[in-house]
């Protein structure tokens, strides 16, 4: 019997990711929706990803350069269906995700892209990555770009050539932009979409992974010349106002210990003030407060991933990035 539904285009990419892959691959194959072309497409992993993901993906594809847009261009040039989900992976998709956002997509003919809610599978897992779910909260409705996880209408990717390679973070945004001006919409569902396992359990790999973010700020700015130009002079800002009380409150402690206290003083309330604005993304107080700390002292690993990408575009020189995250064993 034929299938009636769509055929949706599951493009999965991955890097050395152990079991999550392989939790990845399941999530696709157990969901709710019927009609699924699997794809993965492996970033030359180091570990047996590709030999797994054999025996649950219909194809298998060698990204032919490294980053996730080569990979996620890849898979898109190799795919069937007219409906493109990107997933990454080390997230899992949730179950009735697919039949929700098609049907989003096709009530309305001017939406290029749908995504929903993305969580930490173990958002208790460290720190780092508490704080860090709750940089996925985003209010439901029409946004400015989607993440990693989306589901596409082809016709949309079509128009703009997929996604840039030679953006080794921020490519997914950038590619928004360009949708955007081309007259599409991207629309974030009130739905559970996809569960990530982040995996950040060092400062190592916080600072890393916050330093790469600076990074893709500096480079779709200045692709854009517009997007997220206010948030690359908002960081400068930031980190100025950063540096400025922290070099206070040192020297205060040396010479003027009520200097010292003000700065102090002066800090906190500044991150109770993010932890304030930030509380639509969590009703619990604890992380709340921890959020609003780290919306300030990100500031300084952000700073230098954009300084980094400026002094890499001055010497024409390609980006580079550790993977932060640890290869599952």
């Amino acid at each position: 019997m034929m299938n009636s539904d769509p055929l949706i285009t599951l493009i999965v990419i991955g890097h050395n990711e152990g079991e999550r892959l392989i939790r990845c691959l399941n999530s696709v194959r157990e969901n709710a929706y019927s009609n699924i072309e699997l794809l993965y497409i492996d970033s030359h992993s180091s570990d047996d990803s590709p030999a797994k993901a054999r025996l649950l993906a219909d194809h298998v594809f060698l990204a032919k350069q490294r980053g996730a847009a080569a990979a996620r261009n890849t898979g898109l040039a190799q795919a069937k269906g007219d409906w493109i989900m990107f997933l990454d992976g080390d997230t899992t998709l949730a179950p009735h995700f697919l039949s929700h956002a098609l049907a989003a997509l096709q009530a309305q003919s001017k939406l290029a892209c749908i995504w929903g809610h993305r969580v930490e599978r173990y958002p208790n897992q460290s720190v780092y990555v508490q704080v860090l779910d709750l940089d996925w909260r985003y209010p439901p409705g029409e946004t400015a770009f989607c993440g990693g996880d989306a589901l596409f209408r082809r016709e949309a990717l079509r128009q703009v050539n997929g996604f840039n390679p030679k953006l080794l973070a921020g490519e997914e945004p950038e590619m928004c932009f360009w949708l955007r001006k081309q007259g599409w919409k991207i629309m974030h569902l009130d739905i559970p979409m996809t569960q990530h396992d982040l995996a950040i359990t060092h400062f190592k790999q916080y600072w890393q992974r916050t330093s790469r973010a600076g990074y893709a700020y500096a480079a779709v700015s200045s692709l854009t010349h517009t997007f997220w130009v206010k948030e690359v002079r908002h960081n400068y800002r930031q980190s100025s106002v950063l540096l400025t009380l922290l070099l206070l409150i040192l020297l205060g402690l040396v010479t003027y210990p009520l200097l010292s206290a003000a700065a102090f003083l002066t800090l906190t309330l500044l991150m109770l003030r993010s932890s304030w604005r930030a509380r639509w993304r969590s009703p619990h107080w604890p992380s709340l407060l921890l959020y609003g700390i780290h919306s300030w002292l990100a500031q300084i690993p952000i700073t230098l991933g954009i300084w980094r990408c400026l002094r890499d575009q001055a010497t024409k020189k390609r980006a580079s990035f550790a993977n932060y995250k640890a290869t599952p064993k």
